[in-house]
């Protein structure tokens, strides 16, 4: 793991969806998520009223500062800085690294897709970004346009020395290949959310043993 930003862990990346968390089950997904072992939770939702967007991420940032787990707002500093939230994930066209971390204050956790491609994960660092997520690595529903990404370049980004996050169809199932390839975070959408409350956190234990077994520097917190 790298070290510029005490707060990540090693561990599952619990990412919502407004059609797997819709407004009703998103905090009961999200905390089962959490109970199972998530370590981090971004809340994403490119579809709703600003209002909707605001209330929803305002109760969820209280759900995950109650349980010691930091919230992400995807594409949104502004909205990260209006609730409270710990920091803030960006693609490649949504802002530059440098305008959130103005915003947000220089403890905020500032995550960057890089897809594919190392050289997007340099530039990321060297704006200051304290994660670089690759992927996808598998089909994806909710990455379905994003290029394919080979495990290598998990593997790669770790000279890096910053937290390396891998995101793309990721499932208990064919998730341990990415965590020994040097994922840190395990970003998952499809492979957590849906259906009840106690399948997210069985599916959640699931990726937090594999965790336990795979990945040298894990440490359970409960």
């Amino acid at each position: 793991m790298g070290t510029l930003n005490p707060t990540l862990r090693p561990g599952l990346y619990a990412i919502t969806d407004n059609h797997l968390t819709p407004p009703g089950a998103l905090l009961p997904a999200v905390e089962a998520a959490v109970h199972g072992g998530a370590v981090l939770v971004q809340y994403r939702d490119k579809g709703s009223p600003s209002a909707e967007r605001l209330q929803q991420a305002s109760s969820l940032n209280s759900l995950c500062r109650n349980a010691g787990v930091p919230l992400l707002i995807n594409d949104d500093p502004g909205l990260a800085l209006r609730v409270g939230a710990a920091g803030v994930h960006m693609g490649q066209d949504d802002g530059t690294p440098e305008h959130a971390r103005r915003l947000l204050g220089p403890d905020a956790i500032i995550g960057i897709t890089c897809h594919h491609r190392l050289d997007l994960a340099r530039a990321a660092k060297a704006a200051g970004a304290d994660y670089v997520a690759f992927g996808r690595f598998y089909p994806s529903a909710t990455k379905a346009e994003a290029p394919p990404a080979h495990p290598d370049v998990l593997t790669q980004a770790r000279a890096l020395g910053l937290p390396v996050t891998a995101i793309g169809g990721i499932t208990a199932d064919n998730a341990e290949a990415l965590i020994r390839a040097g994922a840190d975070l395990l970003a998952v959408v499809g492979g957590l959310f849906g259906g009840a409350p106690a399948d997210i956190q069985a599916r959640a234990k699931q990726f937090r043993e594999l965790f336990t077994r795979h990945h040298p520097f894990y440490q359970p917190f409960d």
